[in-house]
């Protein structure tokens, strides 16, 4: 199923996000459901560190159509059920995070396993399995650098996280090592569209370009 003529590349600084394509460790092609940078504040000025593009598989748009459809983008923006359902859908994720400024992959995933210990510790979730997941995940990255234009790929699918690393904007065919974790391969999506998600403008994005979708599906079913 081809999602609609309306999902397009996408811009971030220099980064471009494809429409569609086939994520490391998948046999199923995903649309682009939304794109935006993630920065901080720093002495007065928004610093941006990384172009993160979301993708969903192309199933996700009818199966959140039943609950969604008819939604304003503004709706969505603001729904943390929303985001919820997109991170734990029963389709196919890939997120593809883009380096702007240089970054270690220690200090990559440092920030990323911080940020899925308190989503677990929120939801009072946090166990042994989820201890020895993150321990797995911060291992892949320890010997890694990424400069500028470089990527880090996850694949989100039955439970499971592939993680992939491009140095040329290339996605290879299949990934650097798979975490059977559940809830790590949601928390790492989580950590980036979720309620404290590190890029608003990833899901003012992704909530703007699902709406269009959803109410195209919406219209059809009419």
């Amino acid at each position: 199923m081809n999602p609609s003529p309306s999902v397009t590349e996408l811009q971030v600084e220099h980064v471009t996000f494809t429409p569609s394509l086939q994520p490391p460790g998948s046999t199923k092609s995903h649309f682009l459901g939304g794109a935006g940078e993630r920065g901080l504040e720093i002495e007065g000025k928004f610093v941006k560190f990384t172009a993160i593009g979301v993708y969903l598989e192309e199933n996700a748009v009818p199966l959140l159509a039943g609950k969604w459809k008819g939604k304003t983008a503004e709706e969505l923006t603001e729904s943390v059920e929303f985001f919820r359902d997109v991170v734990t859908g029963p389709f196919e994720k890939f997120m593809k995070v883009t380096m702007i400024l240089p970054l270690t992959g220690a200090q990559y995933s440092e920030k990323v396993a911080k940020n899925c210990m308190a989503i677990w510790k929120f939801f009072g979730i946090y166990t042994d399995a989820e201890a020895k997941a993150i321990e797995k995940f911060t291992e892949v990255f320890k010997d890694e650098i990424f400069p500028p234009g470089s990527s880090i790929l996850f694949t989100q699918s039955s439970g499971s996280l592939t993680i992939s690393f491009s140095k040329d904007g290339s996605i290879p065919k299949d990934g650097v090592a798979v975490i059977e974790n559940n809830l790590l391969s949601e928390a790492v999506l989580e950590s980036m569209i979720g309620k404290n998600g590190v890029s608003p403008a990833a899901k003012k994005s992704l909530a703007e370009r699902l709406s269009a979708l959803l109410n195209v599906t919406s219209d059809k079913m009419k």
